[in-house]
C-alpha cells in the first residue's frame, strides 16, 4: 500500500458497497456521516480518460466527492497560511475498488484527473449551493506538480 500525506482537515471516508443479485447498492453520505457539513446541492462531473481538470479552490464549499463509476486521480493542494500541512500535496485515486468519500473542506486547491478508459463519474455532494463568486480557479502549471505519475493507494 502506499502511503497517503493527509492534508489537515480533509478526510477519507471508506464506503459501504452491498452486493446483490439484482443490482449492488454503494452508500455515498447520510447526515451522521463525519464531514457531513449540510446539504445544499448534489451534482455529478465526467470526465474522459486522461484529461485534467485543473485547479480550482473554492472559498466556502466543503465537498463530498465520490466515484461511482470508472477511475478518478485527485490531487489537493493545502496552502493555507496557519496550516500545519501548508504547502503539501495530497494524491488519491477513488473508484469502486477503492470506494471511499473525500471530503474536502473549502481553501484547499483540487485538480483532477480522468484514470478509468470509459466513463469517469463524479458525484459532489456540497453544503452549499454553486456560486461562480465563491471559486479561483487557477491555471495546470500554477503548481509544482507532475501529473503523469499514477499513485494508486488501498486502504483496509
Amino acid at each position: 500500500m502506499d502511503k497517503i500525506n493527509f492534508i489537515s482537515g480533509v478526510e477519507l471516508t471508506p464506503l459501504k458497497k452491498i452486493a446483490h443479485p439484482l443490482g449492488d447498492v454503494f452508500h455515498g453520505i447520510k447526515s451522521s456521516d463525519k464531514g457531513f457539513n449540510g446539504f445544499h446541492e448534489a451534482y455529478f462531473s465526467t470526465i474522459k480518460h486522461g484529461v485534467i481538470k485543473p485547479w480550482k479552490k473554492h472559498l466556502q464549499m466543503t465537498l463530498n466527492l465520490i466515484v461511482p463509476v470508472g477511475e478518478i486521480r485527485f490531487v489537493l493542494l493545502d496552502n493555507r497560511e496557519n496550516s500545519s500541512t501548508k504547502d503539501q500535496f495530497m494524491d488519491v485515486s477513488l473508484s469502486i475498488e477503492n470506494y471511499y468519500r473525500l471530503t474536502v473542506p473549502p481553501e484547499i486547491w483540487v485538480g483532477f484527473k480522468g484514470e478509468g478508459n470509459s466513463t469517469n463519474l463524479l458525484l459532489n455532494v456540497a453544503n452549499l449551493s454553486h456560486n461562480p463568486s465563491e471559486i479561483v480557479r487557477a491555471d495546470l502549471n500554477k503548481f509544482k506538480f507532475k501529473w503523469h505519475v499514477t499513485i494508486f493507494c488501498f486502504f483496509t
